[in-house]
């Protein structure tokens, strides 16, 4: 069944609607390792797909734009590294949730799709892999496979965390999945935990994906890292998924849990 959708966009007669792309669009997902630059490993490995809020500023985080330049520069170990994937599906499912005009279904959809594009690039490079041998219709080849034996888990930041992890199983089918409810105190504006559903202690080498569409002040971030090293796992082995972020969280995160 095939359907057509339409966006009337309505604007003044004088004037012709268009679309201004973002300049400079920032994802934080450490180790990037484009050709020959080899970087060194970051605490934590954020997967974010920002609007302008984020600028390039030494907030104590290194901004990496999309287009890479030639010279390599040293980063140094306590910071993190800012990087968005120049990927034309990511910045289509961005502008549709920025448009205020978006309906509330096509919202959700856009959400979940961004949601699906970002854990892919989140899982560049730092899923473990095991080779071997199988028999293909041809002849036998040599295969690689993602290690089944490595845990590796999700823990979506309720509620809007379960629309932007709603396809993570469609890309790592073998995760668990660990919801985790975090909610601002209106006296003391400070995240209290209404639901806690991780396991007392992470397996060993555990790899995890924490959603968080919407990083601002970065409290709520903040306490939910806080609760996931609590229970074991290192830095390195947590990455943080969002579809935006405010320089405020970033500053929060990189002074909170340095390199």
């Amino acid at each position: 069944m095939a359907c057509r959708i339409n966006f009337n966009l309505r604007c003044p007669s004088s004037h012709t609607p268009r679309f201004v792309p973002l300049k400079n669009p920032t994802l934080l997902i450490p180790p990037f390792k484009p050709h020959s630059h080899t970087h060194p490993s970051h605490p934590f490995k954020l997967s974010i797909s920002t609007s302008r809020w984020l600028r390039r500023r030494r907030m104590g985080f290194v901004t990496v734009n999309s287009h890479m330049a030639t010279e390599e520069k040293p980063i140094s170990d306590d910071r993190m590294l800012v990087f968005v994937p120049p990927h034309p599906l990511i910045k289509h499912w961005i502008s549709v949730l920025r448009n205020e005009q978006t309906p509330c279904p096509i919202f959700k959809n856009a959400m979940a799709e961004l949601g699906r594009l970002l854990m892919y690039e989140a899982s560049r490079d730092w899923l473990p892999t095991v080779t071997g041998e199988i028999q293909s219709p041809m002849a036998i080849a040599s295969v690689e496979f993602v290690d089944p034996r490595e845990p590796l888990a999700i823990v979506p930041i309720l509620r809007a965390g379960l629309a932007l992890a709603e396809h993570a199983s469609s890309i790592l089918p073998a995760t668990k999945t660990y919801h985790l409810g975090l909610s601002r105190d209106e006296e003391t504006l400070l995240p209290s935990v209404y639901l806690n559903k991780l396991p007392d202690k992470f397996p060993e080498g555990s790899r995890i994906f924490v959603v968080d569409p919407m990083l601002a002040t970065g409290g709520t971030i903040v306490a939910a890292l806080n609760l996931i090293k609590e229970r074991g796992v290192d830095n390195k082995q947590i990455k943080v998924i969002s579809a935006l972020a405010a320089p405020p969280a970033l500053q929060k995160l990189s002074e909170k849990f340095p390199g």
